[in-house]
């Protein structure tokens, strides 16, 4: 396999499984941040690749289909690569198997990259010369993650809570995939006992630190039976996420 592309192995931890004993949707997000991160520091253009130039990655949009959750102790293999950039955005894919090629997800992912200083966004190309040589790969599994109808503001609220040390990364911000985990979290138990995620689209829109109170303002869609967008909100204000899921029964 070239370089553009990296494929690596993970197993379904006991953890990382709902109460069906299947992976949780979570961790397949766990698992394709790691993943990416590991390929970019492959690449030359990891967390501390950038940050020698006062820059660092921001991980803007995700859109996720799966088709099918594995089972606790089964072996996933995710493929991972660049392809090219999108006007600010620079864009990655994953390609989610069984080892016998059977599909379980398939996802888009898009970057930004922000001047450390500035705080402002550079173009990828720009700010890194590597990006150059990933040309934009004919190999496109899912569409891009495209930018997310707000809630209302009369629409229901799901959630409220404040951010907990244990929602933290290593930059003192909330981790990436946390956001879904209380999106997931504020739906009632017995609705997801009888369904399943297979979609997930995400918008990261600002960041959130320890002690922040929480909304989570959810509206669901009249065309789409088992389709809702969340707004995650500070001090019920600044909105800081975006995500919409679609279920279906299982």
């Amino acid at each position: 396999m070239n370089i553009q592309h990296f494929e690596r192995e993970f197993r379904v931890h006991v953890y990382e499984t709902f109460v069906d004993e299947r992976a949780n949707i979570c961790a397949l997000f766990n698992y394709m941040q790691d993943i990416a991160a590991e390929h970019a520091i492959r690449l030359g253009y990891g967390r501390d690749d950038l940050m020698k130039d006062n820059n660092f990655w921001v991980l803007s949009r995700m859109y996720a289909e799966i088709s099918e959750y594995p089972f606790r102790d089964e072996t996933i293999v995710i493929k991972t690569w660049p392809s090219g950039t999108d006007n600010v955005f620079a864009l990655r894919f994953f390609d989610l198997k069984f080892p016998d090629g059977r599909i379980i997800a398939k996802a888009s992912s898009s970057w930004l990259i922000i001047d450390a200083e500035t705080r402002r966004i550079r173009r990828p190309e720009q700010a890194l010369e590597q990006l150059t040589s990933f040309r934009k790969s004919d190999e496109i599994p899912v569409r891009i993650a495209a930018k997310i109808r707000e809630t209302p503001v009369s629409c229901r609220i799901s959630s409220e809570f404040r951010v907990k040390a244990s929602d933290l990364d290593v930059n003192i911000h909330t981790n990436n995939v946390n956001y879904l985990k209380w999106t997931i979290d504020s739906y009632d138990f017995d609705f997801m006992l009888k369904h399943v995620p297979v979609s997930v689209e995400i918008n990261y829109l600002a960041e959130s630190v320890l002690g922040d109170n929480i909304t989570i303002r959810t509206s669901g869609e009249e065309d789409t039976a088992y389709a809702f967008t969340h707004s995650i909100l500070k001090d019920n204000r600044k909105e800081l996420c975006r995500i919409r899921i679609e279920w279906k029964e299982r």
